[in-house]
């Protein structure tokens, strides 16, 4: 049996068990009848609605579970104090336990929600939850696995369908480069699923009506207020303007790099000729390209060079050394 039918019987046997308690209060047959006929309903709402809203079951049995609650409290606490608990108080009284059996799973999911605050625009709804969707450039940029075996990226990953479509397009696509990249994004994804921290999951969420994968996967983190994964430098820059959290994995690698300062030595192997006249090019261990000025006699060599000055840009950084004299 699949976790999800486990806890679809664990919600009809909770829910069973409010009804036999409002039948031990009323005594009426029909209780039993309609609770069992509400179960089903809710078990076929669950597995049309929680693909889409991951909290709908919670939320909904919340709320049938304050109704009955609701009531029974109401009849018990008005044959104590019936002075104060009128009919007229019966249906206030039994909306405010629904409100507050819905309400409560929806705070409990968000990731700086408490379970008393009410939804009134409280800091916790602000705040992006921990769940992150995937963007197809860092799937097959391949990274994302080995960042998700240090421990630095945890909880709920969201893969929407249309990006793992896309990912499959590219999978079979003429071009041998694409479909390389395509192929072991799927195997990333793979490695993915088997990550003890992860939770990985795929969305079946689209919208037809939004043209384009990115502009989708916008439209589906403000829906859920999911931040995205990505390297795509235009996806990052449409994200921000719609205020919706971005990971970068690409920012994460600059932040990491090595930080150099004008006047530090190092040895470099000069590569080839730079763009201006006379320069020549080389490259630390992370990627990182080094301008030498006056390299370009001393190309094939490993020289020792002064850092000049840094220059950071959205493509990366570039450091700029002379030959030490």
């Amino acid at each position: 049996m699949s976790k999800a039918w486990k806890r679809r019987l664990l919600a009809v046997l909770v829910f069973l068990i409010f009804t036999g308690i409002y039948y031990a209060g009323s005594g009426d047959l029909w209780v039993i009848l309609y609770g069992s006929l509400a179960a089903l309903i809710m078990v076929a709402l669950d597995k049309f609605f929680y693909s889409k809203r991951g909290i709908f079951l919670y939320s909904l049995l919340g709320l049938i579970a304050g109704f009955y609650s609701g009531q029974f409290l109401f009849s018990v606490f008005a044959q104590i104090a019936p002075i104060f608990f009128t009919v007229k108080l019966s249906p206030y009284f039994i909306l405010f336990f629904m409100y507050t059996g819905f309400t409560l799973p929806l705070l409990a999911s968000q990731k700086h929600g408490y379970a008393l605050n009410f939804p009134f625009g409280s800091e916790g709804e602000k705040k992006s939850t921990d769940i992150k969707l995937l963007d197809t450039s860092v799937v097959i940029d391949g990274r994302i696995a080995d960042i998700a075996d240090t421990g630095f990226i945890s909880g709920t990953l969201i893969l929407p369908k249309f990006v793992l479509n896309e990912i499959q397009s590219l999978a079979d696509s003429k071009d041998p480069i694409k479909r390389s990249r395509a192929r072991r994004g799927l195997d990333v994804l793979n490695k993915l699923k088997e990550t003890q921290s992860l939770d990985l999951k795929i969305y079946s969420r689209d919208f037809p009506e939004v043209k384009g994968v990115d502009a989708k996967l916008i439209s589906l983190a403000k829906e859920m207020s999911a931040s995205i994964i990505t390297n795509d430098y235009n996806l990052n820059k449409v994200a921000q303007l719609d205020s919706i959290p971005i990971l970068n994995l690409n920012d994460l690698a600059n932040a990491l790099k090595p930080v150099l300062l004008p006047g530090e030595e190092m040895e470099l192997d000069v590569l080839k000729e730079g763009k201006e006249n006379n320069q020549g090019l080389g490259y630390l261990p992370d990627g990182t390209m080094v301008v030498v000025a006056n390299g370009l006699s001393l190309i094939g060599k490993r020289i020792p060079v002064k850092v000049t000055s840094i220059l950071q840009t959205s493509a990366g950084r570039i450091v700029f050394t002379e030959p030490k004299k």
